[in-house]
């Protein structure tokens, strides 16, 4: 699966593949900050 960017740094919500965590940031966050896995943009499709 990829995620696709949007082209604007206004603020998103990002969810974490492994423990469901949420988070609002305007840029994509690497890691999980809680357990360290990969973090998904809510507001574009899963391709």
């Amino acid at each position: 699966m990829k995620d696709l960017e949007p082209e604007t740094d206004d603020e998103t919500t990002y969810e974490c593949f492994e423990c469901g965590n949420i988070l609002i940031s305007e840029r994509k966050p690497g890691q999980c900050p809680d357990c360290g896995g990969p973090m998904r943009n809510r507001q574009m499709p899963l391709e």
